[in-house]
């Protein structure tokens, strides 16, 4: 015969508060609503970049007709082959890639210079001259228009490839990156090079310019980014056709340089094809920038 005992029973999980789960359902909800609206907001500023690649593969009227509509139909790369058949296009985008690569190299190495000069040398007038940079800065690029037009004319410059190179082999922002990059380096590197022997160029060509890796990526891209899509300045400089960059090209084609009609599939398709380098490049160096940046944090 079996013996009942009488056992205590398990004590129950205590109870969660109810503090605890009220904060937790609003931390929730919350998040819930900072990600819908991030997404809103994502929607927002991608749609007219799909609705710019829906209409440049749409058929003239199809995108007159329903230019808001990101499908095409029917599907036509027509634009494009007018764009290549019918349009100065591939002159224009020679164009941009001479001046591009030209006026990223010079902005590079001569904020470079500069920059180190200003972080590291030592001379009379080196904190008003880094004034003066900084307020430049502050001064809208649209005043400077006509003093550009006067001073290119004046020095010959006019309608060149000159004229669209030469003012924008350096800039102020650029300058201003590379100094505030160059002071965080530690002076006891260069000292390191200068008893070797080293240079002032030396020490800067060898020692602290490999270390400026993430800051130079961040110029090349801007630089890059800024020559690619200039406008002003290349309507200031030049007036031959045979010297249009791909932004004064673009500008032709939506003014109606072409004829009438609206040329949807035209002008988007153009506009497409020039964002794509810029693009391209954008997410290729943005690997190694922020690999870098991760680097130095961890040395650090």
């Amino acid at each position: 015969m079996a013996v009942l005992t009488d056992r205590p029973a398990a004590p129950a999980p205590p109870a969660r508060p109810r503090r605890a789960r009220d904060r937790t359902a609003r931390t929730l909800a919350s998040r819930l609503v900072g990600y819908a609206i991030l997404v809103f907001f994502a929607l927002v500023f991608l749609y007219p970049f799909v609705i710019q690649i829906g209409n440049s593969l749409k058929t003239e009227p199809d995108a007159a007709a329903n230019p808001l509509s990101p499908i095409p139909d029917p599907l036509s790369l027509a634009g494009f082959e007018r764009i290549f058949a019918g349009t100065a296009f591939p002159l224009w985008l020679g164009n941009s890639l001479l001046v591009t690569v030209l006026v990223t190299l010079g902005r590079v190495f001569f904020d470079s210079l500069a920059g180190y000069a200003l972080a590291r040398l030592r001379f009379r007038g080196r904190a008003g001259l880094f004034a003066a940079v900084v307020a430049v800065l502050a001064v809208p690029g649209v005043v400077l228009l006509i003093p550009k037009f006067l001073v290119l004319n004046q020095l010959g410059m006019y309608d060149s490839y000159a004229g669209l190179v030469v003012p924008l082999l350096a800039d102020a922002a650029g300058v201003f990156i590379m100094k505030q990059f160059f002071e965080s380096i530690p002076v006891s590197v260069e000292e390191a090079a200068r008893i070797d022997g080293a240079g002032v160029f030396r020490t800067f060509w060898s020692v602290v310019l490999p270390m400026a890796k993430p800051a130079l990526i961040t110029l090349t891209i801007l630089s890059f980014q800024g020559s690619w899509n200039e406008f002003p300045h290349s309507l200031v400089a030049v007036q031959d056709p045979d010297l249009f960059t791909l932004p004064r090209g673009l500008a032709d084609l939506v003014s109606g340089s072409l004829g009438k009609g609206t040329q949807y599939p035209l002008k988007l398709g153009a506009a497409l094809l020039a964002t794509i380098p810029v693009a391209v490049l954008f997410v290729i160096f943005q690997r190694y920038f922020v690999r870098d940046a991760n680097d130095g944090a961890d040395k650090g």
